[in-house]
C-alpha cells in the first residue's frame, strides 16, 4: 500500500509541475497505470531503439507480427514500453514548443496514465505510412489488425469518439489477452 501511495504522490507532483489538473484521471475516465519492471527485449523499434514489453505481451506481439508477415503485411513497431519519466519528457518538450497542456492531453496521456507504462501497449506503423498519423487507418496493416489483432489479445485503445477525450489513434494497440494487474484501483 505504501508503494501505491508513493507512486500516486509522485504522479501528483509531476502533474502539478506540468500544469495538469488534479482531477485529470477522473475527468477522462482513466486509471493510473503502474510501470512495468519485468520487461523483455522485442528487438529494435522503427527508429533503432531497444523496444521492451512484458513477457506475455512480447510473445503475443511477435506472434502477431509474424502472422501478419505471413499474410504479406508488414507491421513496424514504432513505440512500446515508456516510463513515467519518458512520458513526462514528451509533455515537457511539447510545452516548450508552445503547445497548451489541454491540446497535448488530447494526443498524449498524462504521465502515469499511459498504457505504454504497463509494457502492454504498442504503437504500430507500416512502410510508406507516416508514423502516428490517422492515415494509418487506410493501410493494409490497419485492415489486417482490425481483422486479426483480437486473436493475439490486442485491442484498439482509442477508437473514434472514445470516452477518454483522446484523439483517434488507429496505431495504438494494447495487449489484454490476460487480465493484467496494472491499473491502480
Amino acid at each position: 500500500m505504501i508503494a501505491q501511495t508513493d507512486y500516486l504522490a509522485r504522479l501528483a507532483a509531476i502533474h502539478q509541475s506540468l500544469g495538469i489538473d488534479p482531477g485529470y484521471g477522473c475527468a477522462r475516465g482513466l486509471s493510473p497505470q503502474i510501470e512495468a519492471t519485468a520487461l523483455v527485449e522485442v528487438g529494435p523499434d522503427k527508429f533503432g531503439r531497444d523496444a521492451r514489453l512484458v513477457a506475455d505481451a512480447a510473445a503475443a506481439w511477435m506472434a502477431m507480427r509474424d502472422a501478419a508477415a505471413s499474410d504479406g503485411v508488414v507491421l513496424e513497431l514504432v513505440s512500446a514500453f515508456r516510463s513515467v519519466d519518458y512520458q513526462r519528457g514528451l509533455i515537457e518538450r511539447k510545452l516548450a514548443a508552445g503547445l497548451a497542456i489541454d491540446a497535448i492531453l488530447e494526443a498524449s496521456a498524462a504521465p502515469g496514465y499511459s498504457e505504454h507504462h504497463t509494457g502492454r501497449a504498442v504503437d504500430l506503423g507500416t512502410p510508406g505510412s507516416p508514423e502516428l498519423e490517422e492515415v494509418f487507418e487506410a493501410t493494409a496493416a490497419f485492415a489486417w489488425l482490425a481483422r486479426h489483432a483480437a486473436r493475439y489479445g490486442f485491442r484498439l485503445s482509442f477508437p473514434r469518439d472514445n470516452p477518454h477525450g483522446i484523439l483517434y489513434e488507429p496505431w495504438h494497440w494494447a495487449y489484454t489477452g490476460i487480465q493484467a494487474e496494472n491499473p491502480i484501483a
